[in-house]
């Protein structure tokens, strides 16, 4: 009877085989199992074992696109305190004073609070027993493996709460925030109109970006530390641009033409050009969406109130294996400024 494992299946009897006469010649011959079973081995010995262990191709972007604040402990939210002046008349005209005057204006302050939801992430990962022994006979840390899994959950767990928040608990990110400013894209002014970013000329597209980052200062009062330097695409519309060249004849690219002549660049900023997977459909009707904003703590932000750890860790005897939990707590985008921030769809 052929072996089997003796885990899985019944072994029945294992025993030795006959052994068959030699032939007239005397020359010894092996029996086909024998040599079936030395071949096995033979393979199994000489094999090359390739040690790259293959994860799941993906990617994440958020700790380009936002800053994020660590520390503040297990908390169920965040708080931001802001002012807004105030004063009698106006600024204008109204401080003007001589004497003889009764009175003067007086400024007056509102201070108001802001508060932001924080959420709890928990994930536990098991290593059987008998999976423990076995890696040791391998090489390799089977509960390595397993944390780099949680690892990468909870790297996805953030890349969504800072591009799209969770909408089963009410919150929204940096691509769909509902008091941010949302607008189209120019058209191209030809016959079949497109406001797609492959449909127009690099004067239009450094208009689209333009236009967003006008409009993003001037509803910040024109304040030079509110200048947006932070524009987030989708991949196809940044590959386009980085790899097409302003004319047949020349040597730079469309970005490098976009870098050079934008609004914030020249008005002594620093602007980011960059993609995100989350852009592609993220506007009104799936159009794809371009996210024009500013990237400073001051205007927006996230809190990694407790970094990702092992909380505990414990043998589970009713299922012969080892239990860790690993938590972290964070917040939702914060975003301090509506007006700092703006949509272009259609790109």
């Amino acid at each position: 009877m052929s072996f089997q494992n003796v885990g899985t299946f019944n072994a029945g009897v294992i025993g030795g085989k006959a052994a068959s006469a030699a032939p007239a010649s005397g020359a010894p011959i092996m029996d086909a199992a024998g040599i079936a079973s030395g071949g096995a081995f033979l393979v199994s010995e000489l094999e090359k074992r390739d040690p790259v262990i293959r994860k799941p191709l993906t990617s994440f972007t958020y700790p380009r696109d936002i800053v994020i604040e660590t520390g503040g402990g297990w908390v169920d939210y965040v708080s931001a305190m802001s002012v807004a002046y105030g004063m009698t008349g106006g600024a204008e005209s109204s401080p003007v004073t001589a004497g003889g005057a009764n009175g003067i204006p007086i400024v007056q302050a509102s201070v108001d609070k802001g508060v932001y939801k924080a959420h709890v992430f928990a994930a536990a990962l098991r290593v059987m027993f008998q999976d423990m022994q076995r890696s040791n006979y391998i090489g390799r840390s089977l509960d390595n493996l397993l944390q780099d899994g949680v690892r990468m959950a909870y790297d996805k767990h953030m890349d969504a709460n800072v591009y799209v928040g969770l909408t089963a608990y009410g919150t929204t990110g940096l691509v769909n925030n509902p008091d941010a400013v949302e607008t189209t894209a120019a058209s191209n002014g030809q016959t079949s109109a497109s406001t797609k970013w492959a449909d127009k000329t690099p004067d239009q597209i450094l208009k689209d970006v333009n236009d967003a980052l006008t409009a993003g200062w001037a509803a910040n009062e024109y304040d030079e530390s509110a200048i947006p330097n932070h524009i987030l695409l989708p991949y196809e519309q940044y590959l386009y641009i980085m790899t097409t060249k302003v004319t047949d004849l020349a040597t730079e690219t469309i970005y490098d033409f976009l870098m050079k002549n934008n609004a914030a660049t020249k008005a002594g900023g620093d602007l980011f050009i960059g993609a995100t997977r989350w852009c592609k459909g993220a506007g009104t009707g799936s159009k794809d969406r371009m996210v024009v904003y500013n990237n400073d703590r001051r205007f927006v932000k996230m809190d990694e109130l407790v970094p990702l750890a092992r909380i505990m860790s414990q043998p589970n005897v009713a299922n012969v294996c080892y239990d860790t939990a690993y938590m972290a707590n964070i917040s939702e985008v914060q975003i301090f400024y509506p007006t700092s921030i703006r949509y272009v769809d259609g790109v």
